[in-house]
């Protein structure tokens, strides 16, 4: 089996769960949210997972994924990747996009019109694929086109962003990205990615799976 990269969004928190744009304020996780990045855990340590006791681990350095790092039982062999933090959304940030549309700009759309005084989708694009060129360095392969990368057999796990992991499995996948429109990404959503017939491609997408039971909402 090649490499998989195991990607995990952050558990909920009160902005999440009501839609307002998270970059850099470092918002904690609700209750709810750690009861989610628990059954996370408890998941992975099952089979087929394992606990992927050899797996490299990866966090953002925002509180909300290092929290869903630490209760889902990967804290102690995690390593802070500023390349993970989320898209810095500037004068957007803590608003909601029903807001934003209806007092600054009627129809805006993130991957389209940007964000003022943020970062632009090409600069999150390019930290994500200086994030997965190192990994092809740490895994002695020469850097080269993401597209056709092939790592050594050994698993990472990432816990970071929404908007950063859909950004980076468009990067992934070779596509441009804006593509990661496409990809919704719950809170505290199991994903992995992979390769079919040597290429990169999405094995698991968005499975909340292991919130079944959880009370609240996310």
């Amino acid at each position: 089996m090649p490499a998989r990269i195991v990607l995990v969004r952050h558990g909920e928190t009160e902005w999440s769960a009501t839609g307002r744009h998270t970059g850099r304020t470092d918002i904690p996780l609700t209750e709810e949210g750690r009861a989610m990045a628990r059954a996370l855990g408890a998941r992975l340590t099952k089979a087929p997972w394992n606990g992927l006791p050899d797996a490299l681990v990866y966090t953002s350095p925002l509180g909300r994924a290092e929290e869903t790092c630490e209760l889902a039982g990967f804290g102690d062999r995690a390593v802070e990747r500023p390349e993970l933090l989320e898209w810095d959304y500037g004068q957007y940030e803590g608003r909601t996009g029903a807001d934003i549309r209806a007092t600054d700009h009627p129809g805006w759309l993130i991957w389209r019109d940007g964000v003022p005084g943020g970062e632009k989708l090409s600069e999150v694009a390019a930290r994500v694929d200086a994030f997965l060129a190192g990994l092809n360095e740490e895994h002695g392969v020469p850097e080269q086109d993401t597209t056709v990368m092939h790592c050594a057999d050994q698993d990472v796990v990432l816990f970071a962003h929404g908007h950063l992991l859909r950004i980076l499995t468009a990067r992934w996948l070779g596509l441009p990205p804006e593509f990661a429109q496409r990809f919704k990404l719950g809170t505290a959503a199991l994903c992995v990615l992979s390769w079919e017939y040597g290429a990169p491609a999405v094995e698991v997408w968005n499975d909340l799976s292991h919130l079944e039971g959880l009370t609240a909402g996310h």
